[in-house]
């Protein structure tokens, strides 16, 4: 049930970060940290730490490191839409909603905030305060200009390009294979630009372009494989839990346990 459970905190974090009006880039910073929470000996746990508190603090704290700080209110308030039922069940479509059914209280808010405070702190132990990401959307641009394919008056063809780029590097982030945590930024990049050269048919240098961004052709490889399978991986997701909610707190992951809902959604 890992899998299912991370890829709804991703869901919820990105939809957060857009209600938020946060530029693309944090909003993948934080779904990372939200991801790299969750892993190894240290890690948190799905049964000790709710995802959509965690998911809450990764927007809270990337935010905070940027250009575009957040407020607790805002965050809090967000967050409160986002776990309404009407608003779950419709993601990522527009929901028909009750604004009583998210509304938030001065006491709820303040107990929200609580608990956002408390979490980040978590995070930040756990994470060893080593909140440092490194996200490939800017470098992958770069790298477009480099290669003489995103000029600085960019053609309708070029604008695709960049676009579909961005648009790789963004389902990358939802991978069942971890992507962003297993693999540099710089290979991301390449990988992204390799597809959606192939996708929009830009032609790009006959040579072994990669090579001049340090990636080899076995990762390169790899990573397009894997991009490819993120999209049929999300519609898999989304079509398994569309009945129901994915369990987002311990009391939902828990309540799936007992009832053994878990079984074909590990």
């Amino acid at each position: 049930m890992e899998p299912s459970i991370r890829f709804a905190g991703l869901e919820i974090t990105q939809a957060a970060g857009v209600l938020l009006y946060l530029p693309q880039d944090i909003i993948a910073q934080a779904m990372v940290l939200f991801v790299r929470f969750y892993l190894g000996p240290e890690g948190g746990s799905y049964r000790i730490h709710n995802a959509k508190d965690v998911s809450a603090a990764s927007v809270y704290m990337a935010a905070k490191l940027s250009a575009d700080p957040q407020t607790p209110r805002s965050v809090c308030s967000v967050y409160a839409f986002l776990m309404s039922q009407p608003a779950r069940r419709a993601f990522p479509k527009a929901p028909t909603y009750d604004p009583e059914s998210f509304y938030l209280s001065e006491g709820s808010y303040h107990s929200a905030r609580a608990m956002l405070l408390e979490t980040e702190t978590v995070v930040l132990r756990t994470l060893a305060f080593d909140v440092r990401i490194v996200v490939p959307h800017h470098l992958a641009l770069t790298y477009l200009q480099t290669l003489g394919v995103l000029p600085s008056t960019p053609s309708s063809k070029s604008r695709s390009l960049a676009a579909r780029t961005l648009g790789y590097l963004n389902l990358a982030l939802f991978s069942a294979q971890l992507l962003y945590v297993t693999h540099q930024p710089t290979t991301l990049a390449v990988a992204a630009i390799y597809l959606a050269a192939r996708e929009t048919g830009v032609k790009l240098p006959d040579t072994q372009w990669w090579k001049v961004f340090d990636v080899d052709r076995e990762d390169l490889g790899f990573l397009v494989v894997a991009s490819r399978s993120c999209e049929s991986w999300i519609e898999s997701e989304r079509e398994k839990w569309k009945d129901r909610n994915c369990p987002l707190t311990v009391e939902e992951v828990d309540k799936e346990l007992e009832h053994g809902n878990f079984k074909g959604h590990n």
